[in-house]
């Protein structure tokens, strides 16, 4: 554990959902929810609005619909929400070199490792300065957790919500962990938990006042041993800078089941196409094909091929994706499919007379034949290749009204909100959905041509009161907890 509180966690609140109020007027101080449309689809994130009637992320849509019909239900734009992750991680590495990005809204950072803090009120500085910069640069907020570890530093800003700042004072661990939850822990999940309230443990001080010997009896050697020492307050896990993948995959659920075996094939292509696209974007190749399929009745099978080298060539990764597609029965219907590759690699010399050998062995081209075009599988479920698919909350273009997003489609018309970032909330206006003058558009920055240490006036915040527990500092805007 660390003298001073020079390990920082952010944690973006509810960040696509923000995202998605700050790029369209309308939507501010309104719930919405931001996920898979489709019958089978779940929520990945609900504004702070929503969450008052009970949304919350991987809850099943269709719940989510029942608890909030009035919501404003939009597709993931994945693309949007990274550039403004993008935005974040330089900030973040402006302070240390030492960033550990968690998911594209969550990360850690080692402030002593940059030079920025060794104390309590450099790191609070730093902290606070963080979040203005976050602000003024992206047009969101996130809130800062400030601690010895890793774990305090979580468990910090999860109290800080939203758009807060808490700190807790190393030596005042056990005395803040004492009374809460044993799922506060970092690898007590609900089986986990339902484990140790069965055995009479629901607080962290229980597993304390339990033992080592005990928890371990209960949970293994190493999930005990570890959990005895997080509940003593003790976490020595280092901020890592790059972690390394393990694999690269992609999939599709479909909202209609696939039972058409062309049609099968060619999604299983297009998965090829895109994983190979992740693979190569991330600087790596790999020697593992891996398949999986989902069938009706909710069975899952997997299969994998590996190479006699790595490869990140197109060819080579659909044609093993359609060899293994061929050991799958897939009678009855698919509602899934996924394709991987692991076994990773970097680029060498070596890979490239890999591919080249394999690639010879199977043809000149070393691709099996193109199926003929079958429907693209959108985030709501395949959707005629003929068809115009208009996504609820994606970004299009009118050749006179300009820049709107769209707000729902169906029975050949499609219905357009003309606002941007910045604006007064828009007009509607419905159009054909095969109209020549709308055509898909651009996201538009939140924030143009921010001026550094310009802070923006945030927008007045949904929730009131300020939380506190022994040793928890919390800083200006900080909040009772909201994840």
């Amino acid at each position: 554990m660390r003298a001073a509180p020079t390990i920082l966690h952010l944690d973006m609140d509810a960040f696509f959902a923000a995202a998605e109020q700050a790029s369209k007027p309308s939507l501010r101080g309104k719930p919405v929810v931001v996920g898979g449309l489709g019958p089978r689809g779940v929520v990945a994130t609900a504004s702070y609005e929503a969450r008052r009637f009970g949304v919350h992320s991987a809850m099943p849509m269709g719940q989510a619909r029942r608890l909030a019909p009035n919501a404003a239900y939009l597709v993931p734009r994945f693309a949007f929400y990274r550039s403004i992750s993008e935005q974040v991680m330089r900030l973040l590495g402006s302070l240390s070199p030492l960033v550990e990005p968690l998911s594209l809204d969550e990360a850690f950072v080692d402030l002593e490792a940059g030079g920025v803090a060794d104390d309590t009120a450099s790191a609070r500085a730093a902290g606070e300065r963080l979040r203005a910069d976050i602000l003024a640069t992206t047009g969101l907020t996130g809130s800062v957790g400030l601690a010895g570890s890793k774990m305090l530093a979580k468990i910090a800003s999860e109290q800080a919500k939203p758009d807060g700042l808490a700190l807790i004072e190393p030596g005042t661990e056990r005395t803040l962990l004492g009374p809460k939850s044993v799922r506060i822990l970092p690898g007590v999940g609900p089986a986990t938990g339902e484990h140790l309230r069965r055995a009479g443990m629901t607080t962290v001080s229980d597993l304390a006042e339990a033992g080592e010997d005990e928890l371990v009896r209960l949970l293994g050697r190493a999930h005990g041993a570890s959990l005895y020492r997080m509940a003593q307050g003790y976490d020595d896990r280092p901020v890592v800078a790059e972690r390394d993948a393990k694999s690269v995959s992609v999939e599709d659920t479909f909202a209609v089941d696939l039972h058409d075996r062309v049609r099968i094939r060619g999604e299983v292509e297009r998965l090829a196409e895109r994983c190979v696209e992740r693979l190569r974007a991330s600087g790596h190749s790999g020697r593992t094909i891996v398949l999986k399929v989902r069938r009706f009745d909710f069975s899952t099978l997997t299969r994998s091929e590996t190479l006699r080298g790595p490869t990140d060539a197109l060819g080579v990764v659909r044609e093993a994706a359609g060899r293994l597609l061929d050991s799958v029965d897939t009678t009855g219907g698919v509602r899934l499919l996924g394709v991987g590759v692991s076994g990773l690699a970097d680029y060498t010399q070596e890979d490239l007379f890999a591919q080249a050998e394999l690639v010879g062995e199977r043809g000149a081209e070393g691709a099996a034949p193109v199926a003929p075009e079958v429907a693209v599988a959108e985030p709501t479920g395949p959707v005629a290749a003929a068809e115009r698919y208009w996504a609820p909350g994606h970004d299009v273009r009118h050749a006179v009204y300009g820049a709107g997003w769209v707000q729902g489609s169906g029975l050949g018309r499609v219905t357009v909100r003309f606002e941007e970032p910045g604006s007064a909330p828009g007009r509607v206006r419905t159009f054909a959905v095969d109209d020549p003058e709308l055509e898909a558009g651009e996201a538009l920055p939140l924030v143009r041509d921010p001026v550094p240490g310009a802070v923006p006036v945030p927008a007045p915040s949904t929730a009131a009161g300020r939380g506190g527990a022994p040793g928890l500092a919390a800083g200006p805007g900080s909040h009772p907890r909201r994840p």
